[in-house]
């Protein structure tokens, strides 16, 4: 009995040691220690693109029409999402006609006042219910162009939050967007780098996805350093002829010399 007690005690002391061993996933970004320690001048970063967003409602509705799907390519100012306006297009063509009785009937009260019929408190107050009448028509027109969602940047669609005929709240997001064409390359390189590196000095960097080596630039160095990893943020540019990229590719920097 006592040894098959230690022998239990025994398996759930070697399976607490290879649960206590087993690495957790990180991203390859911001795993500070393997970016600290490259050997030599090398450096992991990945692929982030410069305009990229999710895209929200600014109002409650009803969606009629996505007319892109994930993947698609789209230009800047395009329409992205369409939604039901007919209320909002009624509540405005309300306030256009309010805003026309208000102009009637300040020309009104002001030829009264040539002819000394009216008093000027009352020519004030037809111009004051213009003036509100006006207000309230630019509130309607903001709704009635917020019914449409509209691409702020060329670029594709990476993933849709909501689809066509549901009805989505103010400030529900809608679509996941990015322009591939504005890629930076991100690195973590030792702060101990820092007196060694300039913008504009050139690097290599091969993506993991494709094997085939840019040449890059220092662009700009982040603000601060991490003072739990000793890293220090690196922004570098791409070529004008690089190709075939896209945002969240990983790979490796290659420095000319060692920092």
């Amino acid at each position: 009995m006592k040894r098959t007690l230690w022998t239990l005690l025994g398996l759930v002391g070697l399976v607490a040691t290879a649960w206590a061993e087993e690495p957790p996933a990180q991203d390859p970004l911001l795993d500070a220690p393997t970016a600290a320690t490259a050997s030599g001048s090398e450096a992991r970063g990945v692929l982030r693109a410069r305009n990229q967003a999710v895209l929200a409602s600014e109002l409650a509705g009803r969606i009629v029409e996505m007319p892109y799907a994930e993947g698609q390519a789209f230009k800047k100012g395009e329409v992205l999402v369409r939604f039901d306006c007919s209320a909002y297009q009624a509540q405005l063509n309300a306030a256009n006609s309010a805003v026309r009785a208000a102009r009637e009937e300040l020309k009104n009260k002001q030829q009264l006042a040539a002819l000394n019929s009216v008093g000027r408190f009352e020519v004030a107050l037809a111009e004051a219910r213009q003036a509100q009448s006006q207000a309230e028509a630019q509130v309607y027109q903001v709704q009635v162009q917020r019914c449409q969602v509209k691409a702020p940047f060329d670029g594709q669609v990476v993933a849709r939050k909501v689809q066509p005929h549901e009805s989505v709240a103010s400030g529900a997001p809608l679509l996941e967007v990015v322009d591939n064409r504005t890629l930076e390359i991100h690195l973590l390189v030792p702060s101990r780098w820092l007196s060694k590196l300039k913008p504009e000095q050139a690097f290599d960097f091969v993506p993991d996805e494709t094997g085939k080596p840019l040449q890059a630039v220092i662009k700009r160095l982040g603000a601060r350093i991490d003072e739990g990893s000793q890293t220090l943020l690196l922004i570098g540019g791409l070529p004008a002829d690089a190709d075939g990229l896209l945002a969240g590719m990983s790979g490796t920097a290659h420095f000319p010399e060692t920092p």
